[in-house]
C-alpha cells in the first residue's frame, strides 16, 4: 500500500489518510510518500518513497530502536513548528486564540534528571531505555539526550543492578545531576537488608554519589544533593520533580517572572521545592502551596540558608482535593500555578472567582492548560501570550508559560 503523509499528530506519528480512516506510520514526515503493509489503522514494514526535505539522518545511533526519543529523524524547525501547533491545536480546540512566543528548545545533552532501566544478564547488567511500545530494553551508551554527567555515571548504575537487582526483575533508576554529583533513587531491586545496605553504601562511596536512596529510603548521603534556584541553595527530596533542562528551568522562570512584573505578594500554587517560589522572593513575599511535605521542607529549608530573600511562607495542601478559596487570595497581587499534567480544574475554578490582577500559569500538558484557560477567560481573564517550552528534545512533549491578566 502507498500512502502520503499528511501532518503529524500530537504523539508524533505521521498521519496519512486511507479509504476508511487515518493510517498511523511511525518515523515519517509530511509530504513523504510512503509504501508498507496495513495491519488495522497501522502502517508496517515501510519504505520510503519520496522522503521529505526535513528528513535528517539521526545524530544518535539508538534512534530507530531506542523510545527514548521520537523525533530525531526531523530537522529542529519542523519540530519547533509541529509542537508550537500542538500548543495552538489545543488551544483552538477550547475555542481560544493567543500570541504564541517563538518555542524555546533544550540544547542536545543537557537532560539532567531522568529514569534509565537496568536489568542482570548472564554476563553483567544492561542499562538504556525501552524500545517503543516494548518492553525490550535498548542498550543507550552514546547517548545524545543526556548530560554528559549522567552518562558519567552510568558506571554507578551498573553497579547497583549487580548489587542489587536480580534476572527475574527490573530497576528502575532515577538519576538527576546535582551540584555535588548524582543523585540516585532506585525502586524495584531487593528488599533491604544489613547486608544490602553496606553494599550499597560501598558502591556510593566507590563512585561519588552525592546521595542514593533505595526504595524510597535514603542509605547513603556523602554530600547533600543541592540544586540552585535563585539565591537559594535547595536539596530537593529522592526523586522529587525537577525541570529536566536547567535551559528548561531558566526558560520557564523567565516567563513567569516577566508575567508577575513588580507583584510584591505573590501565591505560588503547585510550588514544588521552589522552583519559582524561591527566585521570586528576591522582589517580593511569597506564599508557597504544595502536596508534598518534603518538597516544602525543602523549599523552607533553602529560603532560611539563602541571604537577601524576602519572607516566604508555605503550606503543605492538597490543591486538588482542598483548592486555595478566592477569600485566601485576598490582597494577592500574582499567582503562579504549576501544576502536574492533569491540570488544575477544581484550583482553577476557584482561583477564577478572585480579583488576582496576574496568573502565570505553567504547564506540562496544552490539552489541560487549555481546558483550564477556558476557565480563566470565561471569568474575565484575558490570555496575553503563551510561551512553549521544549525540554523534552526530540520527544512529543511539549510545555508552556503563560500570563492572564484582569
Amino acid at each position: 500500500m502507498i500512502v502520503t503523509i499528511e501532518r503529524l499528530g500530537h504523539l508524533g506519528d505521521a498521519i496519512a489518510q486511507g479509504e476508511n480512516g487515518q493510517i498511523f506510520v511511525a518515523q515519517m514526515l509530511p509530504g513523504e510518500v510512503v509504501e508498507g503493509d496495513l495491519q488495522g489503522d497501522k502502517l508496517v514494514n515501510t519504505r520510503i518513497i519520496t522522503p521529505s526535505p526535513d528528513r535528517v539522518r539521526p545524530p544518535c545511533a539508538h534512534a530507530r530502536t531506542c523510545g527514548g526519543c521520537l523525533m530525531q529523524h526531523a530537522t529542529d524547525d519542523l519540530v519547533a513548528t509541529w509542537k508550537t501547533e500542538v500548543v495552538r491545536s489545543a488551544l483552538a480546540g477550547q475555542g481560544i486564540e493567543a500570541p504564541l512566543r517563538p518555542i524555546l528548545t533544550s540544547p542536545a545533552n543537557s537532560r539532567r534528571r531522568a529514569v534509565i532501566a537496568g536489568r542482570r544478564t548472564k554476563s553483567g547488567a544492561m542499562l538504556g531505555f525501552h524500545a517503543r511500545g516494548s518492553d525490550a530494553l535498548v542498550a543507550v551508551p552514546n547517548c545524545q539526550l543526556l548530560h554528559p554527567d549522567l552518562m558519567a555515571a552510568f558506571p554507578a548504575l551498573e553497579a547497583l543492578v549487580l548489587t542489587g537487582g536480580s534476572r527475574k526483575s527490573e530497576l528502575a533508576l532515577t538519576i538527576t545531576r546535582t551540584l555535588a554529583g548524582a543523585d540516585i533513587s532506585v525502586t524495584g531491586g531487593k528488599p533491604l537488608d544489613g547486608q544490602l545496605r553496606l553494599e550499597l553504601a560501598r558502591v556510593a562511596e566507590a563512585h561519588g554519589l552525592s546521595r542514593l536512596s533505595w526504595e524510597h529510603e535514603v542509605v547513603a548521603l556523602r554530600t547533600a544533593p543541592m540544586q540552585a534556584m535563585g539565591r537559594a541553595m535547595v536539596a530537593p527530596p529522592p526523586g522529587a520533580f525537577l525541570q529536566a533542562t536547567e535551559q528548561g528551568q531558566a526558560d520557564l522562570l523567565a516567563a513567569v517572572q516577566e508575567a508577575v512584573g513588580d507583584a510584591k505578594r505573590v501565591t505560588d500554587l503547585f510550588a514544588g521545592s521552589g522552583t519559582f517560589a524561591l527566585p521570586l522572593a528576591e522582589k517580593a513575599e511569597v506564599f508557597a502551596v504544595e502536596g508534598d511535605a518534603a518538597m516544602i521542607a525543602a523549599l523552607d529549608k533553602g529560603w532560611r540558608q539563602a541571604e537577601g530573600l524576602k519572607r516566604v511562607t508555605s503550606e503543605v495542601r492538597d490543591l486538588f482535593r482542598r483548592p486555595l478559596e478566592p477569600d485566601e487570595f485576598k490582597n494577592v497581587q500574582a499567582v503562579v500555578i504549576d501544576p502536574p499534567r492533569a491540570g488544575a480544574e477544581a484550583q482553577t475554578k476557584t482561583l477564577a472567582q478572585t480579583k488576582v490582577p496576574v496568573i502565570a500559569f505553567v504547564s506540562c500538558n496544552p490539552v489541560t492548560f487549555a481546558r483550564d484557560a477556558k476557565v480563566l477567560i470565561s471569568a474575565g481573564y484575558t490570555l496575553d501570550w503563551v510561551q512553549p517550552v521544549d525540554q523534552f528534545r526530540w520527544s512529543s512533549h511539549v510545555e508552556l508559560a503563560a500570563r492572564f491578566s484582569r
